[in-house]
Protein backbone atom coordinates (compact mmCIF):
# COMPACT_ATOMS: atom_id res chain seq x y z
CA UNK A 1 0.00 0.00 0.00
CA UNK A 2 1.17 3.53 -0.76
CA UNK A 3 0.55 6.50 1.52
CA UNK A 4 -0.07 9.65 -0.53
CA UNK A 5 0.13 13.34 0.38
CA UNK A 6 -3.67 13.49 0.06
CA UNK A 7 -4.05 10.71 2.65
CA UNK A 8 -1.60 12.41 5.02
CA UNK A 9 -3.56 15.67 4.76
CA UNK A 10 -6.84 13.83 5.46
CA UNK A 11 -5.42 12.06 8.52
CA UNK A 12 -4.17 15.33 9.97
CA UNK A 13 -7.45 17.06 9.06
CA UNK A 14 -9.47 14.45 10.99
CA UNK A 15 -7.41 15.22 14.11
CA UNK A 16 -7.52 19.02 13.75
CA UNK A 17 -10.96 19.43 12.13
CA UNK A 18 -12.48 22.29 14.05
CA UNK A 19 -9.36 24.47 14.13
CA UNK A 20 -8.01 24.12 10.57
CA UNK A 21 -9.47 23.61 7.13
CA UNK A 22 -8.26 20.93 4.75
CA UNK A 23 -6.70 23.64 2.54
CA UNK A 24 -4.75 25.11 5.46
CA UNK A 25 -3.37 21.69 6.34
CA UNK A 26 -2.50 21.05 2.69
CA UNK A 27 -0.55 24.32 2.62
CA UNK A 28 1.33 23.38 5.81
CA UNK A 29 2.21 19.90 4.50
CA UNK A 30 3.34 21.42 1.19
CA UNK A 31 5.48 24.00 3.03
CA UNK A 32 7.09 21.16 5.00
CA UNK A 33 7.86 19.24 1.81
CA UNK A 34 9.19 22.40 0.11
CA UNK A 35 11.54 23.15 3.03
CA UNK A 36 12.98 19.64 2.91
CA UNK A 37 13.34 19.83 -0.87
CA UNK A 38 15.08 23.23 -0.74
CA UNK A 39 17.50 22.07 1.95
CA UNK A 40 18.45 18.96 -0.01
CA UNK A 41 18.84 20.91 -3.27
CA UNK A 42 21.12 23.33 -1.39
CA UNK A 43 23.37 20.42 -0.46
CA UNK A 44 22.25 20.22 3.18
CA UNK A 45 21.31 17.17 5.20
CA UNK A 46 17.79 17.00 6.63
CA UNK A 47 17.65 15.33 10.01
CA UNK A 48 14.25 14.52 11.49
CA UNK A 49 14.99 13.28 15.00
CA UNK A 50 13.75 9.71 15.65
CA UNK A 51 12.72 9.36 11.98
CA UNK A 52 15.86 9.58 9.88
CA UNK A 53 18.30 11.60 7.79
CA UNK A 54 17.91 12.60 4.15
CA UNK A 55 21.12 13.50 2.34
CA UNK A 56 22.74 13.54 -1.06
CA UNK A 57 25.73 11.48 -2.07
CA UNK A 58 27.95 11.77 -5.13
CA UNK A 59 28.19 8.56 -7.14
CA UNK A 60 31.45 8.31 -9.03
CA UNK A 61 31.54 7.78 -12.76
CA UNK A 62 31.90 4.20 -13.85
CA UNK A 63 31.87 2.01 -16.90
CA UNK A 64 28.69 0.03 -17.52
CA UNK A 65 27.71 -2.39 -20.28
CA UNK A 66 24.91 -2.29 -22.82
CA UNK A 67 23.14 -5.65 -22.25
CA UNK A 68 22.14 -5.99 -25.91
CA UNK A 69 25.50 -5.31 -27.53
CA UNK A 70 27.80 -5.97 -24.55
CA UNK A 71 29.57 -2.70 -25.46
CA UNK A 72 31.00 -0.54 -22.65
CA UNK A 73 28.95 2.54 -21.82
CA UNK A 74 30.34 5.38 -19.66
CA UNK A 75 28.08 6.35 -16.77
CA UNK A 76 28.71 9.94 -15.63
CA UNK A 77 28.94 10.97 -11.96
CA UNK A 78 25.65 11.99 -10.39
CA UNK A 79 24.02 12.99 -7.13
CA UNK A 80 21.68 10.47 -5.51
CA UNK A 81 19.35 10.73 -2.52
CA UNK A 82 20.06 8.66 0.54
CA UNK A 83 17.92 7.98 3.58
CA UNK A 84 19.20 6.56 6.83
CA UNK A 85 16.44 5.64 9.28
CA UNK A 86 16.73 6.92 12.84
CA UNK A 87 17.10 4.66 15.85
CA UNK A 88 13.42 4.90 16.78
CA UNK A 89 12.26 3.93 13.29
CA UNK A 90 14.83 1.12 13.08
CA UNK A 91 13.63 -0.34 16.38
CA UNK A 92 9.97 -0.22 15.31
CA UNK A 93 10.82 -1.89 12.01
CA UNK A 94 12.77 -4.63 13.81
CA UNK A 95 9.75 -5.38 15.99
CA UNK A 96 7.36 -5.72 13.05
CA UNK A 97 6.30 -9.19 12.02
CA UNK A 98 7.01 -10.12 8.44
CA UNK A 99 4.03 -11.17 6.35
Amino acid sequence: MTLTKYQIVNKIYKQLKPKYTRNEILKIVQMFIDEITNAILSGNRVELRDFGVFATKLRKSKLGRNPKTNQPVPIPPRLVMTFKPGRNLKNKLAKMKTV
